[in-house]
């Protein structure tokens, strides 16, 4: 008997390859989209997802997390921006909803043997545990978005797309005649749509609140600005000061709504502390070398690790790291061979 997978399905090319790949290789395939928002562009994906699955004979339904997602992500999103933070809701997303509620009734409602997405990324099973690999597309490795995966997620999860390049996942999207096989890259905040931005977003939700743009080095005011969670630690664009040299965000003090600017050097530090730490599987010491990413477009960086708690951890870099944000993740992969440890929540 065939085994059964359950593929969540965006109605973008990724899905849509993953879930043709997966009957081709002899699995009875069922399609699941997520409903996540109540808007047009939210039924065109779940219309989009339907068109595959007939395309490629597949039985799909939707179901409705337009709570689960306003509540894991979308509020987690703006109180992220309300306290300083700068957030990352694909990881809530990926852990609340693709590997919360999806693969929940993927593999207890639906029984399906295996969740399926269309993820770039690798899952291999080391004497029991199961371990995540950066895939063949090393542009498109999706590994830090996945660190809140453990056990049970990994033992159930396949991610077809491991071993292909993105250019060949849309050769094969118009060899087959998929419906997506056009499709563009989807973007980063899904909930939302153009031609609203995060800026116009953020101010619709949270209201303008005149602020002090102030010089760390000297002090001085050199500006305003209209809310301190518009601007992120690093950022160099649309600050819209005039000044002898760039200017850059270096802090951020949500309580005073202040933003701070100056040099880029200002900004660099080799070290930062984690909270809510999360493993993708038990680790057996508490202090060790690594590898660390702070963002996801972002070379992997030599440190040290030291657990002190769950809520307490102290990452030393050998060398300056510019932009170190809170909210961020720094997710740790393995010194030796690059696989996925864990990560957390960048606290300062």
């Amino acid at each position: 008997m065939s085994k059964t997978a359950a593929v969540a399905m965006s109605g973008g090319l990724d899905s849509s390859v993953t879930a043709m790949l997966l009957r081709q290789q002899g699995f009875e395939v069922v399609g699941v989209t997520g409903k996540m928002v109540e808007s047009p562009c939210a039924d065109i994906i779940c219309e989009n997802a339907k068109k595959v699955a007939d395309k490629l004979g597949i039985g799909f339904s939707v179901i409705d997390l337009t709570q689960e997602f306003n509540t894991s992500v979308v509020e987690y999103f703006k109180n992220s921006y309300k306290n300083g933070d700068t957030p990352n809701p694909c990881i809530e997303c990926n852990k609340h909803i693709k590997w919360g509620k999806l693969f929940e009734y993927a593999i207890e409602t639906l029984g399906a043997d295996f969740f399926a997405t269309g993820h770039y990324a690798n899952i291999k099973n080391d004497k029991g545990i199961y371990k995540l690999y950066p895939a063949k597309d090393v542009n498109k490795d999706q590994l830090y978005f996945l660190y809140k995966l453990g056990q049970k997620e990994l033992s159930k999860t396949i991610f077809p797309l491991s071993n292909f390049e993105k250019s060949e996942i849309r050769e094969l999207a118009q060899k087959f005649n998929l419906p997506s096989k056009d499709s563009k890259e989807s973007q980063d905040i899904c909930f939302i749509q153009k031609p609203m931005t995060t800026k116009k977003y953020l101010i619709s939700e949270i209201g303008e609140q005149i602020g002090n743009f102030i010089e760390i080095s000297t002090g001085k005011v050199l500006g305003h600005h209209n809310g301190f969670y518009q601007y992120t630690i690093g950022q160099r664009k649309g600050i819209g000061i005039a000044h002898e040299f760039p200017l850059y965000v270096v802090d951020i003090d949500a309580e005073k709504n202040i933003v701070y600017l100056g040099k880029k050097d200002y900004g660099m530090r080799s070290q930062l502390v984690l909270k809510d730490l999360f493993f993708s599987y038990e680790q057996n010491k508490t202090e060790f070398d690594a590898l660390v990413k702070i963002r996801y477009n972002m070379p992997h960086k030599k440190a040290h690790i030291n657990i002190f708690s769950d809520d307490y951890v102290e990452i030393t870099f050998d060398e300056g790291i510019s932009a170190i944000t809170p909210g961020q993740a720094g997710v740790i992969y393995d010194l030796n061979d690059g696989h996925l440890i864990g990560g957390g929540t960048i606290c300062w």
